[in-house]
């Protein structure tokens, strides 16, 4: 019997447990990465945001000049987040393994829904290779083991908000992990608006309950800072536009082509809203014609968030890592192999910041490729029936897997 026949004989559980053991193997090579490597930069500055939310507060921390650190640009739950290292570190447990611990973990997890996501879509294993993929991505491994932050925790509770709202159908838990994934990082903002049109064509109950759960835990957290320091807020949270390096992207590719240093700055202050505002609308119109296939929206609004994006960082590379899976699996392979040697070959220089001639081209072919897959990724969206897959089902034959649709977002069959 080949690989492709066994493959298709397996039962939802077993293909389940496959990718429970893959997950698993990946949390523990990143945790063994995080307990036996110092880290970039960011685990330093870290473990002083942790030492300031120690002494202010996770409210008041934003008032606060810090010299000496960077901007604290994280919102509220970060904070929480880091006031509960600081209180582990204070144990005995070293710092630099914790801090890269949530992002881990977020992975694990990250690996299991992508799995869910895909099987619902395109045959069990493509759905398992996907999350194979998610597991082992050297993206990942790089971003989460080695660099940590918080981008991984943010990219998980988006996926999981549109896998609760398309496939689970369950709003009220939907909101709460929208809410979340922006609390923790602000990033995954783009993909809110797209959130709220699907549950606003489900119906008024979907829409009320999904507003529940997302203004509720956005009163939550973000109520006292909003209240006590919102000037504070809006200046280091919602107008943080990365910082200044050309590294990535369309900045790069300016700075290279000579263009006018007043162009540059354009694109990196107001221009900034510009890109923000045309991922947000492909993400509404994904969204609004094809809200069945809610995951792949938020999945290609993520990644054009990347390719758009006027700031560079290794980490920000995770925005699309296991997105890219959601769309293909060769999407998935070709992004995170390409990107996965950008992201070890800039952690093994000098500086995570300040990338060698080879990464930097390495880093330009990795952009085209993500163009490239977010092309795909639109056209099968767009290829795709309305309806979305079935909200739950437990096992597949052999028959059907068989006879799905070989495009990556193929219709669900129950």
């Amino acid at each position: 019997m080949g690989i492709r026949t066994w493959c298709d004989a397996w039962s939802v559980r077993r293909a389940r447990a496959v990718v429970f053991v893959a997950a698993a193997i990946g949390l523990l090579g990143r945790m063994l990465i995080a307990a036996n490597t110092s880290g970039p930069a960011d685990v330093r500055i870290f473990q002083s945001f942790a030492k300031a939310v120690t002494v202010y507060g996770p409210v008041r921390i934003y008032e606060q000049p810090l010299p000496g650190l960077p901007v604290y640009n994280h919102p509220p739950l970060a904070g929480w987040m880091l006031l509960g290292l600081n209180e582990l570190a204070e144990l005995g447990i070293p710092f630099g393994t914790l801090i890269r611990s949530p992002a881990s973990i977020a992975d694990f997890f990250c690996t299991l829904i992508v799995f869910e996501i895909v099987r619902r879509r395109r045959s069990l294993r493509t759905a398992v290779a996907c999350g194979i993929g998610v597991a082992l991505s050297p993206v990942l491994i790089a971003t989460s083991g080695y660099h940590g932050n918080t981008d991984a925790v943010a990219i998980v509770f988006a996926l999981a908000a549109a896998y609760l709202l398309a496939d689970r159908r369950s709003p009220l838990a939907a909101g709460v992990a929208a809410a979340l994934s922006i609390s923790v990082k602000f990033i995954p903002v783009v993909v809110i608006p797209a959130l709220f049109v699907v549950a606003l064509r489900a119906g008024r109950p979907v829409l009320v309950r999904f507003t529940a759960g997302f203004a509720g835990l956005v009163a939550i957290v973000w109520g006292p800072a909003l209240v006590t320091v919102p000037e504070n807020l809006n200046e280091n949270v919602l107008e943080y536009t990365g910082g200044g390096y050309r590294l990535w992207g369309l900045v790069r590719f300016a700075d290279v082509l000579g263009l006018p240093e007043s162009f540059i700055a354009f694109m990196r202050g107001e221009g900034h809203f510009l890109f923000v505002l045309i991922c947000v609308a492909v993400g509404v119109w994904l969204a609004w014609v094809r809200p069945g296939q809610l995951p792949g929206v938020v999945a290609v609004t993520m990644g054009l968030l990347l390719l758009l994006s006027t700031a560079s960082g290794l980490q920000y590379l995770t925005w699309a890592a296991a997105a890219m899976f959601v769309i293909g699996f060769w999407e998935g392979v070709a992004y995170n192999c390409l990107l996965g040697w950008v992201a070890v070959l800039g952690y093994q220089g000098r500086s995570a910041v300040r990338w060698s001639e080879t990464v930097l081209q390495l880093g330009a072919a990795g952009w085209f490729v993500l163009a490239v897959c977010l092309v795909r990724g639109v056209r099968g969206i767009l290829a795709a029936p309305p309806d979305g897959p079935p909200s739950s089902p437990d096992a597949e034959p052999a028959a059907v897997t068989a006879s799905r649709t070989s495009h990556p977002f193929g219709s669900a069959v129950n």
